[in-house]
Formats: structure tokens, sequence, C-alpha cells
């Protein structure tokens, strides 16, 4: 989930006035604050329940092992220097994972850029966090996201903002503790985060210029890009009812197939209030008319959920709050048949929707992802969307289906 996955930002608490030790002549010069030891008792983390680690490894070192990110110590530290050094934790089994805790060496100097994914298998990850640390303190963050079950968990470090060191101090696996249902265990099958820079991750567009549909390096949820979509009243590039920008996903996801969604989208300060629909994102069927079986929008002040198409229902609303990004995670079992079916969805790392029984396809159609802007063309003001961090994945236990899609986009 680029957040990702998932998550509102950072919980910052504070381990005691601990700061990092001397680094090695590979590294850096160290803060000027004094070093000092961390206890065990001082890891006691609010809002993390640490689970036990069986190992930890790491795609280098520069003499400061991976070990020392579990020895309770705030003055020594795993270091390696490259973007994209990783650092793996494996758990001995699969457990129910909510976040990561990380005190960064150097943390109150440096804003690191990293992602964190979990896997099942150690071979296949799926990224359910993306962000940036506060670099304002030498304390430990807690960087929460949607429970997954995962064996390992993977930290990604990106550099920072001074160099590409990757630099970390202690590390605790955060595990499931509230009273949510925790999402299945998947693989990644698509990803499509505008980190390639342009829009070849999806299959195609539809938008009157170029200008409507803009990968951006600002503001993003994660990586260096996300997608800015653009609506003026008029836009209507497909000579249908309404205005609209989208990209189009040809997912096609086969009847009876689970997968699990998760993408981040931000309105900017000045999208309209209006009590008309403005799309974000849909899955549309492959037949030619009427509304669509999936639907997220803005009505007025509010960002819904309509499932099942113009005889369909209204199955969530929350408040609209423009420039943030609201995180989600959507997991789909796609069918016909209002028995099979099901929907469960996730907003900013709570549960917004339990899983609910319906049907999420029309029959004998198949449906696909469009993102963007899509609205009523009585709305005269402009429109502006950001979206990133897009994923698809799919349950692993169930294997790969026909309609799967590479990692890395559309072929």
């Amino acid at each position: 989930m680029k957040n990702a996955l998932l998550s509102s930002g950072p919980l910052l608490f504070l381990l005691s006035s601990l700061a990092c030790g001397m680094p090695p002549a590979s590294e850096e010069a160290p803060s000027a604050l004094p070093a000092l030891a961390a206890r065990s008792q001082a890891l006691a983390l609010q809002g993390c329940s640490p689970l036990a680690i069986l190992s930890v490894s790491a795609n280098g070192d520069d003499g400061n092992p991976p070990v020392q990110t579990l020895d309770d110590q705030l003055d020594t530290r795993w270091s390696h220097l490259g973007k994209g050094a990783w650092i793996d934790y494996d758990l001995g089994t699969h457990r129910a994972v909510s976040g990561a805790a990380i005190a960064w060496h150097q943390g109150n100097l440096r804003a690191n850029t990293f992602t964190v994914s979990l896997s099942s298998d150690g071979k296949t990850y799926l990224p359910v966090y993306s962000g940036v640390s506060s670099g304002t303190t030498v304390a430990a963050e807690v960087y929460a996201f949607i429970p997954y079950t995962a064996r390992n968990v993977r930290i990604t470090v990106q550099g920072n903002n001074v160099n590409d060191w990757a630099s970390l101090a202690e590390v605790r696996v955060c595990g499931y503790t509230e009273s949510l249902v925790p999402l299945p265990a998947a693989t990644l099958t698509w990803r499509g985060d505008f980190e390639t820079g342009n829009r070849s991750q999806w299959s195609h567009v539809q938008e009157v210029s170029p200008d409507r549909l803009q990968v951006v390096p600002s503001p993003m949820r994660e990586g260096r890009y996300a997608l800015k979509a653009t609506v003026k009243q008029g836009d209507d590039p497909i000579s249908t009812g309404g205005n609209r920008n989208e990209l189009v996903l040809m997912t096609h996801e086969p009847v009876g197939s689970e997968y699990i969604y998760s993408w981040s989208t931000m309105f900017a300060p000045s999208f309209p209030s209006v009590q008309t629909w403005q799309l974000f994102t849909q899955w549309h069927h492959d037949g030619c008319c009427g509304s669509p079986p999936v639907e997220f929008y803005v009505y007025g002040e509010e960002i819904r959920l309509s499932v099942g198409g113009s005889t369909g229902s209204l199955v969530w609303r929350t408040p609209l709050v423009r420039g943030v990004w609201h995180d989600f995670v959507f997991r789909v079992k796609w069918s016909p048949d209002p028995k099979t079916g099901f929907i469960e969805l996730f907003h900013n790392g709570r549960q917004a929707v339990p899983q609910r029984a319906m049907a999420t396809q029309f029959n004998e159609m198949l449906n696909y992802l469009k993102v963007g802007l899509y609205r009523s063309d009585t709305v005269t003001q402009d429109g502006i969307v950001y979206h990133d961090n897009w994923a698809m994945a799919r349950r692993m236990e169930n294997g790969p289906l026909p309609g799967d899609l590479p990692p890395e986009g559309v072929p």
C-alpha cells in the first residue's frame, strides 16, 4: 500500500533522551548528543505490542550487523550504504502484524525515506507502509498499518535527506492487538505507484489533454511521484455523460476471485463542494452503460462507497477532509451472487466496513479499474485529486489466476 499501503502517519513515543554512538570509519560523524544505552524496559512501546523475532538478516552492512537492531541499545545499530538497503525480520511463524517501531540512527538530524513490506514465504513481498521518518527525534517512532498475516517483515530504505545511508538503531515488529479482523496473507500481482515517472503501469488513459493526468513529484504519499488528476467543466474525452479524465487498468478479475487493493487519495484544498457525484475510483463493468458495480465518490462533504450499480446501496460514508492523504485497503470477492461476493474496507488504518456479503459483479460481466476523477457535467469549478501507491494483491493460498497482472504493471 507508496502508505500505503497505509497509515495516517507515525505515532511518536519517547525512549528517553538517548542518542547515537560513535560510528565506524565508514559512517558519517555522530550528533553531538551524549550516547546512552537503552534497557529493554525502556522499549515498552505505546501502541505497539512487540512480537518475538526468530532471526534478522540484511543485504549488507558496514561492520554494524543487523542483529544490533535487537540488542536493546540505542548506541548500536545496523548500517548499510546505498538506496534500496534492506533489513529483514523472520518471526518464525505466521503472525498478525500491524506496525513497525523504528529508532533511527541520528534520527534527529535526518529524515529517512523507507517502505515496510510483508511476506508469508520470504520470497514475495507486499508493501504495506511507505513514508518518511520525522527527522526530529532519536526516539523511536511507531508506523502503524492495516493488519496482515505474515512471517517476514522487511524495511527497505531509500536514503535520507542528507545521504544514502540506511542506519537503524532499534526495530520492533508490532503485533495485532485491536478488535480488527486481520487481512489474509497476500501476494502482490500489480503495482501502479507511478514510480516509473509516467503512466506506463496502466493500460490506457481517457483524457482531453496530457495536462489533465500528470505524474508529479509533489505532493506524493510515498516514493517520488504521484498522479494529479484535473477535470474542468466540458472535459468529455469519450463522448459520454459527465466530465472525466481517468486512468484505466483492464483487470477483468474472474468470477470467484478474491483480491486486496490498496491506494492513497488526496483532495485538493479547492476541491468542489457540490450536491452531486464526483467519482475518484471505480470498478466498471465491461457492458456499455449504467452505474458501475463498485464506486468510491464524493457527494457534498462526504466520501462514499456504493456497491451494486443503480440498484445497489450506499455501504459507507465518512467526512471529506481536503489536503490530507486518505489511505484505503479494499478487499473484494468478485461475484454476481450476493451470497458469494463480499467486500471489506479499511480507511486510514481502521476497519470502516466489516466483511459484508453482496454482489460485486453484474451477471455475465467482468470489471475493470478506473482511477482519476469522473463527475457530473453540472459542476463548474475545476476539480483536482491526487492518487498514489496503488497496488493489487491476491490471496496466496489461491495461487495465480488468468486475470493476474505482473507486479510492475501491464505489459
